[in-house]
């Protein structure tokens, strides 16, 4: 199969948002690992554009990757691959990259005043005694690098599928087609993601934690299957195109209502049950619309390769392993400064944006670096 080159650019922009939503969630008033002391409300309109659908499209890019990386491997050797390049940076990045996160988060949160080789004894030992209230900080933990487990445990899925049942894999692709191939592109998905708002966000709330995490699971691997099952046919994503600027205006019209009532209305606590219905199946719509008008646009608008592209597509996974980190490192170390947020956060961006880069230029040019944060082990392309 050829290169999708428009997958390979939104995969690389919606982890630069990701980013970039991080650096936001510093300065906003949601729970964070750290907060700015001047955190409020301004740019939470501009964190709920993205909220919705930023990480499902990344699990939908994955799957549709993961499609393409079938293609060259013979059955079962995708499981042992995906496992070396997910696996092994995911428990690396709990031992190595993640520990000051939560070292700063107990100095903020818990009042401690130990030093960081200490803390990272305690951390190692699984010390469950760090606790604000009834609130205790669950240590080792993955944080940010939970997207790096669910998408290990969904390709394992996958993998099996592949290895085991090749005919009803087409089965399944050709009645993707044929549901998605028209205006279906925009229904089908709409209706199931609202279906699974309807009925689960309520009962289980966003934890990340794997084995609990039961609404996340039903969006999150939907969308990574659906990647996956329409990898291949040129139908859907021609439907995608076609229905770019419908999907655009209906994400939009969704945002409005969706920050409304999040952030809008009087007494966002306590809706009618009506208009709380209501709101998640157009929250349902602002996600899948927001996924298709980025897919339609991106198969229309990038279509030419580069060294940009090569270069952007194989950084940007360590930049993921490492950018929250800097983000926290880097804001508490101009903390004491007191610089007003529209100073602070170019400045911390700036700042997170080169350690990711100088991370990378150092990662791909030592081999045994590599394999621990998702590059194959020979210093070749993408």
């Amino acid at each position: 199969m050829e290169r999708r080159v428009d997958l390979d650019w939104i995969r690389i922009l919606a982890f630069g948002s990701l980013i970039l939503y991080h650096v936001g969630m510093y300065y906003v008033t949601w729970d964070y690992h750290v907060k700015s002391p001047f955190a409020s409300g301004a740019i939470e309109p501009l964190m709920m554009f993205v909220n919705p659908w930023r990480l499902a499209l990344l699990f939908l890019v994955s799957g549709a990757a993961t499609a393409f990386m079938t293609a060259k491997y013979r059955p079962g050797a995708l499981a042992d691959s995906r496992t070396m390049r997910l696996l092994l940076p995911l428990f690396f990045g709990m031992l190595v990259i993640v520990p000051p996160q939560s070292y700063f988060e107990v100095v903020e949160k818990a009042g401690y005043t130990g030093s960081y080789g200490a803390f990272l004894l305690r951390y190692l030992t699984a010390d469950d005694t760090f606790c604000r209230g009834r609130d205790c900080l669950v240590i080792p933990t993955w944080n940010h690098l939970w997207f790096v487990a669910y998408l290990w445990v969904y390709t394992m899925g996958i993998a099996a599928l592949v290895a085991f049942g090749p005919a009803l894999r087409e089965r399944i692709e050709r009645a993707f087609e044929r549901a998605l191939s028209g205006w279906g592109v925009l229904l089908w998905p709409w209706l199931v993601l609202a279906l699974f708002r309807v009925t689960l966000i309520g009962r289980f709330p966003s934890t990340h934690a794997l084995l609990d995490d039961w609404y996340n699971h039903a969006l999150f691997f939907t969308v990574f299957a659906t990647g996956f099952f329409i990898a291949r046919s040129d139908r859907v994503w021609g439907a995608m195109e076609r229905a770019r600027w419908v999907a655009l205006v209906a994400f939009l019209a969704s945002y409005a209502f969706v920050e409304w009532y999040f952030l809008g209305r009087a007494d966002p606590q306590n809706p009618p049950e009506a208009l709380r219905m209501f709101q998640r199946v157009v929250y349902a719509l602002d996600q899948w619309a927001a996924i298709v008008a980025a897919c339609g646009f991106g198969r229309r608008l990038f279509k030419r390769d580069g060294p940009a592209r090569r270069y952007l597509t194989d950084a940007v996974f360590p930049f993921y392993i490492v950018h929250q980190t800097a983000i926290i490192a880097f804001a508490m170390w101009i903390r004491p400064f007191k610089l007003q947020p529209l100073v602070e956060g170019p400045l911390l961006i700036l700042l997170v944006a080169l350690a990711c880069l100088a991370a990378y230029e150092v990662v791909r040019r030592v081999a045994w670096l590599r394999p621990l944060f998702g590059l194959k082990p020979e210093a070749q392309g993408a």
